[in-house]
């Protein structure tokens, strides 16, 4: 299980702003928490600008399969937009990510774990939970997750052959990083500054 918690409006507005948006709501782990109040009263703002292009809310977009069905019905209102928006976990905007690789998409959400079942992914993508999403710098592939030392400000440059140094069965996840930037014509996110994630517990913070 897990808590989404929106991010904050300002970093929102700059992702949306000049832009026409589709909009993907998430319900799957609703029973958790979702912050479908926050997500609406936000999402009517930004209609009321014009520039949403439709507006899809479903459960478990993390099952590629049930993803794919859904979005279909919505195509062309997605190719209208210049940004697909997803109010979700982590895991459910890498999976709208890869299918819509063409597309900026972009998480409007934070993660954090909450002991028990997650949703009903193949687990073909991960989300570490971190309660810092990093996927909109990323192009939608989880650095925490994609990189063996969890890197978020670029490769460690031990790579070889586009292998990860750690575990040579494993592609580098920044080459994949760099990769679907390119696709999207958005290698200026490398150049934005990360905040570095803080990995330790609580008491060795103490």
């Amino acid at each position: 299980m897990l808590i989404t918690q929106l991010k904050a409006k300002e970093t929102i507005t700059s992702l949306t702003a000049g832009k026409k948006v589709f909009i993907i709501n998430c319900h799957g782990c609703k029973e958790v928490r979702f912050p479908e109040k926050e997500a609406v009263e936000l999402q009517k703002e930004l209609a009321a600008e014009g520039n949403v292009t439709g507006i899809m809310t479903t459960d478990y977009i993390c099952n590629p399969e049930n993803m794919e069905l859904r979005l279909k019905k919505h195509m062309s209102k997605i190719q209208e937009a210049d940004l697909v928006l997803v109010f979700s976990c982590g895991v459910g905007v890498q999976t709208v990510a890869e299918y819509l690789a063409d597309k900026k998409v972009c998480a409007a959400c934070d993660t954090y774990p909450v002991p028990g079942f997650q949703g009903v992914t193949p687990l073909e993508y991960k989300c570490d939970q971190c309660g810092e999403c990093y996927l909109n710098l990323t192009g939608g592939i989880c650095p925490i997750t994609a990189c063996s030392k969890s890197l978020v400000n670029g490769q460690c440059g031990g790579s070889k052959n586009g292998k990860c140094e750690v575990d040579s069965d494993m592609e580098c996840g920044w080459e994949r990083i760099y990769r679907r930037l390119k696709e999207i014509g958005r290698l200026d996110a490398l150049k934005c500054p990360t905040q570095i994630h803080n990995f330790a517990t609580d008491d060795e913070v103490k």
